[in-house]
């Protein structure tokens, strides 16, 4: 069987990241598969709402935690997450793609392989989710997975925004939560300078009070 793996949420200062291994037979793929990025939310929660519903789709999932985040490097826990996502699914003679989380693509392809148990021909690609639908299929529930993790820390927390270090929201929703409590949030990835920014402002503050 082949599949396909990408991840989403490497960059936000707030949340997991996640990966997706999808192994399927291509004419399972329902049609409009596509990178996530170039999808609307709608029509990318309606392909993974197909994927996830549909039998002859195996799907994996991984999740890297901001704790693991701050412990190690995103190289490592990019490849973390796509084998973990692709043990889920992966069976000996499987193959397929990665899209490639490293500049060289051939070094990440033998690494995620490296850590896993079932005999694969595992290569990877740049821009394999917009080149290849079975990563395509991947960086949609990948995605998907993310937005809904994005959408229960809104559930604890209020707005959050997007959760990544550029929105204005996600911003403003740090700076508060660290002015009235003293401290970040267990969803913050502490060892983005985004955070840290965050922290020294507020310290800067107090000491300005003071």
């Amino acid at each position: 069987m082949e599949f396909g793996v990408d991840e989403a949420g490497k960059g936000p200062v707030l949340g997991s990241m996640f990966a997706a291994a999808v192994q399927a037979p291509r004419e399972a793929l329902p049609d409009g598969i596509d990178d996530s990025k170039r999808l609307s939310d709608t029509r990318r929660e309606e392909l993974a709402d197909r994927l996830r519903g549909d039998d002859r789709i195996s799907v994996g999932i991984a999740e890297i935690t901001p704790e693991r985040i701050d412990a190690g490097n995103m190289n490592d826990l990019t490849v973390a997450a796509h084998a973990e996502a692709l043990a889920e699914v992966a069976e000996d003679g499987d193959a397929g793609l990665c899209d490639a989380g490293d500049v060289d693509a051939d070094r990440f392809a033998s690494r995620v392989a490296d850590r896993l148990d079932a005999e694969v021909s595992l290569g990877a690609e740049h821009r394999a989710d917009e080149s290849d639908e079975l990563v395509g299929a991947a960086s949609i529930l990948a995605k998907s997975t993310r937005e809904r993790h994005v959408a229960t820390l809104a559930e604890r927390f209020g707005d959050v925004g997007s959760g990544y270090p550029s929105d204005p929201t996600t911003r403003t929703f740090l700076r508060e939560y660290v002015a009235e409590t003293g401290a970040l949030p267990d969803c913050a990835r502490r060892s983005w300078s985004t955070c840290e920014d965050v922290l020294a402002a507020a310290e800067q503050s107090a000491l300005d009070e003071f």
